[in-house]
Parts: structure tokens; sequence; C-alpha cells
């Protein structure tokens, strides 16, 4: 089992790097001002959901060869980074429709979810990351390391859900102030969609190192 003074310190730095506002933080924003809080929260679920094979990958040593793999690191760091652009342009092509007096239906929940899980899953950044942490708490009287890495990756997932929702609130709490104004909304999703393809762009210059 984990020494509880290594979890408390696991989890204050995953606290101090989650809060800090990064890829997450900025597609769960870009989602809330293209798209309401309601897509907002949804994709930060999906977002988390598709982070969760990548923990099981590191945990039992696939992250460390997809990371060694220039291939496999470049296909998914572009494939990732197309998505994200694209989901960009749509909200940007859109950006009208959500100030149309008649009410449009909403996308369903599970598209949502299955939009930000693509987006989670095809993040490079993320493996790169905990094949870099993790191992950096992992006790080698604690137990069998794959365990204590799933662990450590579950709680980082927990805090990161829980950070990225606010985020995601919040940023959808300022639409609506926005929505009593066409022209604002129609403005704000533009700028929703502008950061998604700015994330992508980020993305797509990722190095295996970074």
């Amino acid at each position: 089992m984990i020494p509880v003074d290594t979890l408390l310190a696991f989890m204050l730095a995953s606290l101090i790097l989650i809060v800090i506002p990064g890829s997450s933080v900025l597609f769960a924003i870009g989602r809330s001002l293209a798209l309401g809080r309601r897509a907002g929260v949804l994709s930060v679920v999906g977002n988390t959901l598709g982070t969760v094979p990548v923990v099981v990958a590191v945990a039992f040593g696939v992250g460390a060869i997809v990371t060694s793999s220039v291939v496999a690191f470049t296909i998914i760091k572009l494939a990732g980074a197309a998505y994200l652009v694209w989901l960009g342009v749509q909200a940007i092509r859109h950006r009208h429709a959500h100030v149309q007096t008649a009410p449009l239906a909403p996308a369903s929940s599970l598209k949502l979810v299955r939009e930000g899980f693509i987006v989670g899953f095809t993040n490079p950044k993320t493996i790169a990351f905990f094949l870099a942490v993790l191992p950096q708490f992992v006790s080698p009287a604690a137990g069998a390391p794959w365990a204590q890495m799933l662990l450590l990756g579950g709680v980082f997932l927990t805090i990161a859900i829980i950070s990225d929702s606010a985020w995601a609130y919040a940023a959808g709490t300022a639409r609506a102030w926005f929505a009593r104004s066409p022209r604002r909304l129609s403005t704000l999703s533009g700028v929703g969609g502008g950061l998604l393809i700015g994330l992508g762009g980020t993305l797509a210059f990722t190095a295996p190192s970074s």
C-alpha cells in the first residue's frame, strides 16, 4: 500500500499541475464558450474517460513503447490535433446557430462525451506526463508498481475532473451572460472555436520529450 505521506505529496503535486491552465483546461473552456455549460462539463467527463486507457497503458508499460516510437507518437499527435481543429472549425461555422430565435435540439450527451473521449485519448502530452510523473511516486516496498500507478492515476483523474468541470462551469456561466446579446454570443462561440483550433495547433508541434 502506498504510504500516506507519499499519497498526500502526489495529491498536492497533482492539484498544482491541474489547476494551472493546460490543454485540458483550455479544451473545457473552449467547449463551454462555444456550446454552453452542459457541453463543457460533458466534454470534461469524456476527456477524463479518454485518459483512463492511457493510465492503464502507462501502468503496464505500453506508454513507454509509444513515446519511444516516433511514428506511433506522431500518428497519435496529429490525429488528436486534427480532431481539435475540426471541433474548433465546427464551432466557428455554426456560431450563428446559437442565436436563432427557434430553439435548437442540444447535442446528445453521448456525442459530447464521445468527442471529449477522443480528445483525451489522443492527447500526446498525457502519455509523456504520466510516464514522467507516476514512477516518481512508486514505492518498491508498497507492492506491485503497476497497481500503485493505477491508483495514483485514478487519484489524478479524480482531481482533474473536479477542477476541469469547475473551469467548464465558470466559462459556461460567463457564456450565459453573453447570451443576452446575440452578437456577443456569436462572437464568444467563435472565440471558443478559436481556442480549440489554437490548442490543436499547439499539440501538433508537441515533441515526445515535452
